[in-house]
């Protein structure tokens, strides 16, 4: 390539104007390397395998060759059919999280506004009607989770053969969350000569399978080694000589100024601490597997908006959800194993930010964490701490004035309320993975179309935030 990644723009790539003008207009003028390394062979319509670490810009890689494809905006589309039959979408982009789908999706909308494509998703936690209705009325392009998408194809909902563009998002996660069966089942149902782009950090788990099985002569590009921790991430390993002093320094951190997010293992200690922090003033939202789905658009949302300051999650937000400014991560629970650790800690430090990642760390937890740290290739020199300490007050922050609890956001995780649990989706064959949203296909004139709840639009990638000092809202990384 002629134009080195310092130097390369979104139109010499071969990005057509429409979506360039898209692009600027969502505050993105320069690409990133994964985009930089990918989009000559992909609006070529060459299959791609991209290796990047989280946070490297692999959404807009990805969306840019779909929508520029489908709309024939560039010489490789004229192939693909011009039009989108009921229930017969064009583009297929799997995701193994709702809540990716979601992120996806928003990054998506704007550039397919551009060029007057329809977009929808499918996912669980939602009735299925009218998602059926919004299929057969003939979305160009499927944002979808594997098991809803194998219900409706079973139910007769959805066909897969005119499917000219498939995308696999975060393959090696839909390993670990045991989908690979059901992602071969999806893409064997897609015509053997569509254009197949899969998007992973790793190969391991029966990625490579995908590979050699799908995709055609696959053109390989990778950004960073596979596990590589992110540059701008600074990591601090706290250690605390007992829960009761770790709960201390929990609070603290917490309650400074600015986004932080908190990890826990379990859903229960995640919504046990999420409903503490707000009894204390501090308000906070829980993310986890037990809330339905509208539950957890809410919490993203208070979250992303700033009305909400403290997000405590499973790692079930350690892939896919993309909030800017997030100032801290804190692993409250050390994870189980070192890629866990670089994509929960890769919540910060998005698009080439600058970003915090703490540890605390028990004294039956010190060697496994040793382990870990050595895995993730994380050079950071435990010190004991204690709440009040010049370190921990320093990445604290200023102290953010208390909240009382009738004063506090709706959103914010309150003591005594039921967990409300995914719907169970009505229909022969139908699984508790419901359907999700879908859109009415905007002009080409018109300016970003709103996804519905949980979703923005285009954020700005590569810009320098300044730290948070207040609660300022802000729009999720691509």
């Amino acid at each position: 390539m002629s134009s080195t990644v310092s130097e390369a723009t979104f139109a010499s790539l071969g990005v057509p104007a429409e979506l360039v003008a898209a692009l600027r207009a969502g505050g993105i003028d320069r690409p990133f390397p994964i985009q930089t390394a990918t989009l000559p062979d992909t609006l070529a319509g060459r299959d791609v395998l991209g290796r990047g670490r989280t946070g490297s810009g692999k959404t807009i890689a990805f969306a840019l060759p779909v929508v520029a494809r489908l709309a024939r905006l560039v010489p490789s589309g004229e192939s693909i059919a011009a039009r989108t039959r009921g229930a017969r979408p064009r583009a297929l982009i799997l995701a193994p999280t709702r809540e990716l789908a979601n992120q996806i999706l928003a990054t998506l909308q704007p550039l397919a506004a551009a060029a007057g494509l329809r977009t929808m998703t499918i996912f669980g936690g939602v009735g299925q009607a009218k998602q059926v209705a919004d299929l057969r009325s003939g979305a160009d392009i499927v944002v979808a989770t594997p098991g809803r998408l194998e219900d409706l194809i079973g139910q007769g909902h959805v066909r897969l053969d005119a499917v000219a563009i498939t995308v696999l998002d975060e393959a090696d996660h839909m390993a670990d969350l045991g989908f690979l069966p059901a992602v071969t089942r999806l893409l064997g149902a897609t015509p053997t000569g569509g254009q197949r782009l899969l998007f992973s950090a790793t190969l391991d788990r029966g990625v490579d399978t995908l590979v050699k099985r799908f995709l055609h002569r696959p053109l390989q590009h990778s950004v960073d080694a596979e596990n590589s921790p992110v540059a701008a991430l600074t990591h601090h390993v706290f250690l605390v000589g007992d829960a009761g002093q770790k709960r201390q320094v929990v609070r603290e951190l917490a309650g400074g100024n600015g986004r932080r997010l908190l990890f826990m293992r379990t859903k229960h200690q995640a919504r046990k601490l999420a409903r503490e922090l707000t009894a204390a003033g501090i308000p906070a939202v829980e993310l986890h597997g037990n809330l339905s789905q509208n539950a957890r658009e809410r919490a993203l949302q208070a979250f992303s908006d700033g009305r909400v300051q403290v997000m405590v999650a499973t790692d079930i937000a350690a892939r896919g959800i993309h909030v800017d400014d997030v100032d801290l991560v804190v692993h409250v629970d050390p994870p189980a194993e070192h890629k866990a650790y670089l994509h929960r800690s890769g919540r910060t430090a998005r698009a080439g930010n600058e970003g915090d990642v703490i540890t605390l760390v028990l004294p039956e937890q010190h060697r496994d964490f040793q382990a870990l740290a050595r895995a993730a290739k994380i050079n950071a020199r435990p010190q004991p701490v204690s709440a009040g300490d010049r370190t921990v007050r320093a990445l604290a922050g200023e102290p953010a004035p208390l909240v009382a609890l009738t004063d506090a956001p709706s959103a914010a995780a309150r003591k005594g309320e039921s967990t409300p649990k995914p719907a169970k989706a009505k229909g022969k064959g139908a699984t508790a993975r419901a359907a999700g949203q879908a859109h009415a296909r905007p002009r080409a004139t018109a300016g970003p179309v709103s996804s519905g709840a949980g979703a923005v639009s285009l954020s700005r990638q590569g810009t320098r935030p300044r730290r948070n000092t207040g609660r300022r809202p802000l729009h999720r990384s691509a």
